[in-house]
């Protein structure tokens, strides 16, 4: 799941259980539209997406990859290390607190639905009323 900085979901992706999130974590930016003027400054990961793809990816738009490196990484890598800024990390738990809002709806957490469309379909249900009842909240 992607969030902006108030932790509402931006866009979802699903994947087999087994299978690590890294390489989804370019689809899954892709997937949200942004505009040269709403570009984000910085995306948040924690140390399983510290990958040169991503950082690439991330680089050629311009957006500051707040991404701690991998220990293999420090022992491998050669020149200067890329930029990490903690303060900013530490806003990474925004996206923990949106996982664990969405895992509170039993569906969700304990996955009824065998197939993967129907899961994402609750997914995008539950992403949609959080955006409502945000939206619906500051109008009253």
């Amino acid at each position: 799941m992607l969030t902006d900085a108030a932790g509402l979901p931006l866009a979802v992706l699903a994947s087999a259980g087994q299978a690590h999130e890294s390489p989804y974590a370019v689809p899954l930016m892709q997937a949200v539209r942004i505009g040269r003027r709403r570009r984000p400054e910085c995306v948040a990961g924690d140390r399983g997406y510290s990958h040169r793809p991503i950082r690439r990816w991330l680089r050629q738009r311009h957006v500051q990859a707040v991404i701690p490196e991998r220990r293999d990484q420090l022992e491998r890598r050669r020149g200067r290390p890329p930029k990490f800024d903690a303060s900013q990390y530490r806003g990474r738990n925004v996206i923990e607190r949106a996982i664990g809002w969405i895992k509170e709806a039993r569906a969700i957490a304990t996955r009824y639905e065998k197939l993967a469309v129907h899961y994402l379909g609750i997914l995008k249900l539950a992403m949609i009323r959080k955006h409502l009842r945000v939206a619906l909240s500051n109008t009253a």
